[in-house]
């Protein structure tokens, strides 16, 4: 059985309006989800409130918090929708046990695990290496979509810096692109 196919005929579909929590940070939250169609965004928040946006979420894709739903600890980060969406829901548990018994199945969650990690190495790069401006840049390559359904507050959060440095970044881009 295929991971798509085991969310589809054993997972849970729920739907999300548009800034609805799936979970928040400091829930115990034991399932995976598929995305299946809707666009989501992963936060912190620190101790003072301040928020730093972890991950754009988009159909397709396969969202949870490991160290909940794994290692039955407290979720570290919230998951809110960003526009109305559909998720299938799917207890961690299920998906480890049947994939101890389906080497298809396993090779999936590894490929699935794997391509989690290289997305944090990258993230994690771009955040410590570039300037925020490339990073905005990157952003726009990578996820164009991202621009006409997030706030700028979560794009300028994403990115690690205020909203008046986004503005400044765009205003410059701008100004550079009309000088062409």
């Amino acid at each position: 059985m295929k991971l798509s196919e085991l969310f589809r005929e054993k997972g849970v579909q729920e739907h999300y309006k548009k800034g609805q929590h799936i979970f928040r940070q400091g829930d115990e939250n034991v399932n995976l989800y598929f995305v299946q169609s809707g666009f989501l965004k992963a936060y912190y928040l620190s101790n003072d409130g301040k928020e730093q946006v972890k991950s754009f979420i988009t159909p397709n894709s396969v969202m949870g918090s490991l160290v909940s739903c794994y290692a039955k600890g407290k979720c570290s980060f919230s998951l809110a929708s960003i526009e109305a969406a559909t998720l299938i829901k799917l207890p961690f548990s299920y998906l480890l046990k049947h994939s101890q018994e389906n080497l298809l199945l396993a090779n999936q969650l590894q490929s699935l695990l794997l391509d989690l990690a290289m997305k944090k190495e990258k993230r994690e790069y771009e955040f410590l290496c570039l300037p925020a401006e490339q990073r905005y840049l990157q952003l726009q390559n990578d996820t164009p979509e991202l621009f006409t359904k997030a706030t700028q507050n979560d794009i300028a959060h994403y990115l690690g810096i205020t909203h008046v440095a986004l503005s400044r970044i765009k205003k410059r881009l701008s100004s550079n692109s009309s000088a062409l």
